[in-house]
């Protein structure tokens, strides 16, 4: 059976759905405060739509903040019960907001490129009066007393949140369940792990709850979300987005971004990554008196016009067949719209090595005090690292995206029963420790390097197959411009089942 893209869903929707766009969909309270739908009309094609889209027919005037929001907020009602993804509302603020933007818009004002835009984002960042949990207990009735600078600088551009979307605790998790929210589950299965860390993000965008979203990602935790949900996700350059406002619970707001991690866009096209980390990107105040962010254009404007590396397995941590063979397939896309394919390219270093210096820096940012580094330990595997980086960059010299896997499988059925360190990932037959596959996450993440995740259809079970397009150090604008030129040839993002009605 064929699969639908986006683009084609949406068209299939024709004048119908266009005639039900129109009517607004009317939300009241009850007793207890809780925004509630009062109507079973839901404009189908809008949940479905790219950000980009949303803004362009917000900027028309085809559809209005306001309706949009009230939109969104019905499909959360009626859809999110069964997805535990947006897990904090604050659709009363939210509905405040889009009026503002419509009545700035009938005065002839523009708010920005997101002019009157719902979207969620992640639980982790700080919004001010919400809580930012991480998942535990007993940050649940904090509330946070700024915006951080992420939220700042989508609401400067004319964004409104809807709220916020589920994590797991501490953001250590591929499922994302917690005491204070609940489990996430995965739109295309409910069985199955939406992914994590940033899993209700992810979630929420297939499902068509949000506009837009934004993760967060260490080992993986922006990327296997949308390889799990079908949907995009960009890793960025380190440093390039500012962190401030998406730290721990109990510390405060810092200026200085942490090793390793970043925040990014998640989203349903390329086009709005893009966007998105065009409004995020920029130096923070502690850099902002000395330097501005100057990223390449995209190395190449068509897919023949690239050089294309693939990494398709590797004996670190061993893939399913239909991963691997759709590392393949993308390779095979490639070389018959005349891109410089190789599936022998690799940098000079041997993967183990890298692996091996990644973890232990990994470890000793997430794990506790018994996993902590010295500082001297620190030092010796950062000089490590800047080898991999000086070899990475030759690399690219040659190439211009390497492709290949961010987890071993599709996404995996929900398994809370085992600690974390005892749980094992079933690969074609094989069991393999939960933890193996950081090594694709981490090829990209200890080296500084951007990677954008894009869908490249399902799989034999009927699940997203995502993969990670790797560049070199400040070409995130390459690897999203491949993402984008890859989507007419894979499809790109598709609705999963049963989110239409």
């Amino acid at each position: 059976m064929k699969t639908m893209t986006r683009r084609g869903f949406v068209c299939a929707a024709g004048t119908a759905a266009a005639a039900v766009a129109a009517g607004k969909a009317g939300v009241a309270k009850n007793s207890g405060g809780m925004i509630m739908s009062q109507t079973s009309q839901d404009s189908n094609e809008l949940g479905f739509l790219t950000a980009t889209e949303l803004a362009a027919r917000l900027a028309t005037g085809d559809v209005g903040s306001e309706e949009l929001t009230r939109h969104f907020i019905v499909r959360i009602e009626r859809y999110d019960d069964e997805l535990n993804a947006v897990v904090v509302r604050d659709f009363e603020r939210a509905l405040d907001d889009a009026k503002e933007a419509d009545r700035a818009r009938s005065r002839g004002e523009s708010l920005g490129r997101l002019h009157g835009l719902p979207m969620t984002i992640k639980e982790s960042y700080d919004i001010a009066g919400l809580p930012s949990t991480w998942g535990h207990p007993a940050a649940a009735k904090s509330k946070a007393q700024a915006d951080s600078v992420v939220v700042e600088r989508f609401k400067n551009e004319g964004a409104l949140f809807l709220g916020k979307t589920n994590v797991p605790v501490d953001l250590g998790d591929y499922q994302s369940y917690n005491e204070v929210y609940g489990t996430t589950n995965n739109p295309w299965d409910k069985t199955r792990t939406p992914g994590g860390s940033s899993g209700g993000s992810a979630a929420a965008l297939a499902a068509g709850l949000t506009g837009l979203e934004s993760g967060s990602d260490i080992g993986g935790s922006i990327r296997n979300p949308a390889h799990f949900c079908g949907v995009y996700g960009h890793k960025p350059t380190l440093g390039i987005v500012p962190s401030r406002g998406h730290q721990p619970v109990g510390v405060p707001p810092s200026p200085q971004d942490p090793d390793l991690a970043v925040v990014g866009p998640m989203a349903r096209s390329a086009e709005d990554l893009a966007l998105a980390l065009d409004i995020v990107a920029g130096p923070d105040v502690l850099q902002a008196p000395g330097w501005r962010l100057d990223l390449p254009a995209p190395r190449a404007s068509s897919l023949g016009d690239l050089r294309v590396a693939l990494w398709p397995d590797d004996e670190m941590a061993p893939v399913a067949g239909e991963v691997a063979d759709r590392v393949a397939r993308v390779g095979e896309v490639l070389s018959k719209r005349g891109a410089t394919v190789s599936d022998k390219a690799r940098p000079g270093f041997a993967a183990s090595a890298s692996h091996e210096t990644y973890m232990p820096i990994l470890g000793g940012m997430t794990r506790g005090p018994e996993a902590q580094l010295r500082y001297a330990e620190w030092m010796a595997l950062n000089g490590r690292r800047g080898f991999f980086r000086s070899q990475w960059q030759q690399f690219f010299e040659e190439w211009d995206v390497l492709i290949c896997p961010i987890a071993v499988t599709p996404a995996f059925l929900q398994d809370q029963s085992q600690p974390l360190v005892e749980r094992v990932i079933d690969v074609d037959g094989d069991e393999q420790p939960y933890f193996q596959q950081l090594f694709w996450a981490g090829l990209a993440t200890l080296s500084y390097l951007p990677s954008t995740v894009f869908p490249t259809g399902l799989s034999e079970s009927g699940l997203p197959i995502g993969l990670q397009a790797i560049g070199a150090e400040f070409d995130d604008r390459t690897t999203i411009e491949f993402a984008r030129l890859i989507e007419s040839e894979l499809g790109g993002y598709v609705p999963p089942p049963g989110y239409s009605g």
